[in-house]
């Protein structure tokens, strides 16, 4: 898509720093530049102020990538790309059946409502859960790594959503103040919600989770 909209040497592209690589990777096989932007800590997705902030004279174009069953600020964006005469390209994720999406929501209600100890993700914008992310707040130390231990420990199947950042890797490493996607990458994890659990399986999810509580005080 960004060949064909003419988009190659010389130009450069705003994407999230915040998710997979394949992104930047797809800009670079263009012939250009990606440069990273900051995300929302609400949605993860990109943040319309970070993105303007991002804008040069070479700026052609932003890829916007929906996260976790979240939309991001669309509406915002192609604004932006008006006023800017950028191109705005969307990357979504796999859709799946209404059935199982209803399913999800269920579980995701269930956890938000159980849950103690984490931060539970905003449920706007008819969010999907395609993933359930929840925080983990750190205390100088790695928190949520210790926890997810902890909770593999006790046979929840949680999982980092991001490892690390696009802008840390060697290959893109960037010298850019990335606030939002650093915390991100710190404190996220992602919580089983499939339509495949069964009520035992999330009461076992909610146990381990609260029963690791002593993890989470914050630091004073």
């Amino acid at each position: 898509m960004l060949r064909a909209a003419g988009v190659g040497v010389g130009d450069e592209v705003i994407v999230p720093a915040f998710g997979n690589v394949e992104v930047a990777e797809a800009v670079t096989l263009a012939g250009a530049l990606p440069v990273f932007a900051d995300i929302d800590p609400v949605t993860y997705c990109l943040d319309t102020s970070a993105v303007e902030a991002a804008v040069t004279a070479r700026s052609a174009a932003v890829v916007v990538v929906h996260r976790f069953g979240r939309w991001a600020g669309i509406k915002q964006l192609r604004a932006l790309g008006q006023r800017h005469g950028l191109l705005v390209l969307e990357q979504g994720e796999s859709e799946a059946p209404y059935d199982e999406i209803a399913q999800r929501r269920q579980r995701a209600a269930y956890l938000d409502g159980k849950l103690r100890g984490v931060r539970t993700p905003d449920g706007g914008d008819g969010h999907t859960y395609q993933q359930y992310v929840v925080r983990v707040p750190g205390n100088g130390r790695p928190d949520r790594d210790a926890f997810a231990r902890a909770l593999r420990g006790k046979g929840v199947d949680c999982r980092v959503p991001v490892k690390t950042p696009v802008h840390r890797l060697p290959e893109f490493r960037r010298c850019v103040s990335l606030p939002q996607t650093e915390v991100a990458a710190d404190e996220t994890l992602a919580l089983p919600v499939d339509a495949s659990l069964t009520k035992r399986e999330m009461q076992r999810i909610v146990s381990a989770c609260n029963a690791l509580g002593g993890l989470l005080q914050p630091a004073f």
